[in-house]
Formats: C-alpha cells, structure tokens, sequence
C-alpha cells in the first residue's frame, strides 16, 4: 500500500468513526476544539504605528480577541498590491516588534501578490504590500503571509490531548459539511487561550463560524 493509499484509508476511518458517534454531544467528545476565523489583519510595530497614524500615535482598544492580552484595536488601514485593495483591514493590538501582514490565498489573487503559507513570524521571503494610513504609507516588504492553520493550547491542554508544541495534527469539521484539514501545528503556551485559527478560505469551504467546534485527530 503505497502513502497515499494508506492517507485515504485513513480518512475513511476518521469519517466512518464520526458518522457511528453522530448522537453524541459535542461537549462530551474528549478531542474538541473551538475554532476561531481570522480574517486578513495587520499587526503593527512602533515605527510603523507612527508613519501610518502621526508621531506618537497610540493604538486604542476596540475589544478583546480571544487569546490573552490581544485585541482588535479601532485603527484600521488600507492595503494594496499590483492588481487591487483592500479598505478597513483592522489593525490587531498591542504592538510588536516586527510588524506583518495576515491574509488569505483568495486575497492574493485580488491583490495581485504571492504570500507564502507561514507561521506567525516566519516572515522572511514573504510578500510585499503598500499600506496607507490617514497619515501616511509604508511599503511593507517581505513581511505579509498567508496564516498556517494552527491550534493554541496551554502546556495542559497539551498533555490532554497527548500533543506537543510544534506537532502537525488534522482536525475534522463537526457539521453537516464534513471536512478534514491537516498541516495544522500545535502552538503550546502558558499565555493561550484553546483555540484552533483558520482563515476565512477555510472556514468558508467547511461552513465554520467563530462558534463552531472541531475535532483533533494525531497522524500516524
């Protein structure tokens, strides 16, 4: 049985497995996550803040994101590329030291760039895109992405769940579009909130919401 015979015997089980536990609650399934949709963001550093909003400008807080000491600040700017734009890409807080650019695959082609697929931070050899803010336009070179699917969990969450910081797990949607994803990473932490992030490609494709569930699945 050649791997990818044995991959899709292995769907088949994880579908089969689901479909004989549809009764069941999805609060008593031991391997749930929440999800939550992330759609094309920007973060900023200092330096930056201040050419696109004035000198010594400071992002406000619009409301709380769901991981600790995050937030969706009231700021948002524009980003264009060769082909197109986009208006009112919400500014994500506090500020960081490198500042970069989070959006989806469908986005690239309206924006007429390619970004690769990244984790947070892995920013090297990325895309390039302007942005212009109410006072002025910075041209962000090598620093825009296209988010790894990933899962945020404590050092707890991960024993739980019998996984380890930077494993590459699958995860099944719980709705009546059933979905496998896979190449989704485990991001262990003290400071997260459990929460498995997919962009809005994703979510879309699988119908997800910010209130959906999945379940976690390690890949042998």
């Amino acid at each position: 049985m050649n791997n990818a015979e044995q991959l899709l015997k292995q769907i088949i089980e994880i579908l089969k497995k689901d479909k004989m536990n549809d009764s069941k609650q999805v609060s008593i399934k031991p391997n749930t996550i929440p999800v939550g949709i992330s759609n094309r963001h920007i973060h900023l550093n200092t330096a930056d803040v201040e050419k696109l909003f004035g000198s010594g400008y400071q992002l406000t807080k619009l409301k709380d994101l769901s991981q600790p000491g995050q937030y969706a600040a009231k700021e948002t700017v524009t980003i264009a590329g060769s082909k197109g734009s986009f208006t009112h890409v919400r500014v994500l807080g506090p500020e960081r030291p490198n500042s970069q650019i989070e959006i989806s695959k469908s986005d690239c082609f309206t924006l007429g760039i390619k970004a690769p697929i990244r984790e947070s931070g892995n920013i090297a050899n990325s895309g390039t895109l302007t942005v212009i803010g109410p006072k002025g336009t910075v041209i962000m070179n090598n620093k825009v992405i296209v988010a790894k699917r990933h899962i945020h969990m404590t050092p707890d969450d991960a024993y739980k769940y019998g996984v380890n910081d930077k494993e590459i797990v699958w995860i099944k949607t719980m709705n009546e579009r059933a979905t496998i994803f896979g190449d989704v990473v485990i991001r262990v932490n003290n400071q997260f909130q459990l929460e498995c992030h997919l962009d809005m490609d994703e979510a879309n494709s699988a119908s997800l919401g910010n209130n959906s569930f999945v379940e976690i699945y390690k890949h042998n």
